[in-house]
């Protein structure tokens, strides 16, 4: 098996490369492991780009980490997992998850931006084989989208496991980028008489709604409360 170990938010920094040195707005680049674990840890999905006969493809899908590896999962007919495995030694693709945080209004339409962090990973995705890496990286996946939730579901059997596909990413060649603060305009624009000013965007859950054929007496987990 060789699922990733866990790392340590003090872990260090990861090397950047031609390739995670963005070419505008160096300063927003960062390559903290711990500022990018949290960034992936807080999303949900992820866009994973990679080229099909000469043409480049981007999909959302669902992702889980496990220390220094990502899983991306699928069904074994989706492009990317079909191409992982028939490809030697993988399939190269780059693979980005964006929080929006803010819409920042300025004076100027040329100066509207918003408040945003991202990761930016690139490398070689592999198709996992190893029956326990498989099963350890489906769990991980249905904890990262609600913790403890792997532990209180049934875990997938032999068709179901034959029917999906994992990908797995190591994070190596990884930057986040991120933008954070007010309004940027011109001296000369801040006498204009147009609202300037950031509008924060939070992420937040509703009450959760039970299936209504939950057997009676099933209460609501300890886990989906605290969100």
């Amino acid at each position: 098996m060789s699922v990733a170990p866990e790392q340590t938010p003090a872990a260090g920094a990861y090397t950047p490369t031609d390739r995670t040195v963005p070419t505008r707005s160096k300063e927003r680049a960062g390559y903290d492991r711990a500022l990018v674990h949290s960034i992936l840890d807080e999303a949900y999905v992820c866009h994973l780009g990679f080229v099909r006969d000469g043409a480049p493809v981007v999909l959302p899908t669902l992702y889980g980490r496990v220390g220094e590896r990502l899983y991306v999962h699928g069904s074994t007919g989706s492009r990317p997992l079909r191409m992982a495995g028939q490809q030697d030694p993988g399939l190269p693709v780059c693979l980005t998850v964006t929080h929006v945080d803010g819409l920042v209004l300025a004076r100027s339409a040329f100066h509207h931006s918003i408040n945003y962090r991202s990761v930016v990973i690139h490398g070689t995705a592999h198709q996992v084989t190893d029956p326990e890496e498989k099963r350890a990286a489906l769990d991980a996946l249905v904890d990262h989208v609600v913790p403890g939730r792997s532990a209180d579901s049934r875990p997938a059997n032999a068709k179901e496991l034959a029917a999906t596909a994992v990908l797995s990413l190591d994070l190596a060649e990884v930057s986040a980028k991120l933008r954070t603060g007010g309004v940027n305009d011109e001296p000369e624009d801040l006498g204009l008489p147009h609202w300037a000013g950031v509008v924060p965007l939070r992420q937040g859950y509703g009450t959760p709604v039970p299936s209504d054929d939950l057997t009676d007496g099933i209460a609501l987990p300890s886990y989906l409360r605290e969100l």
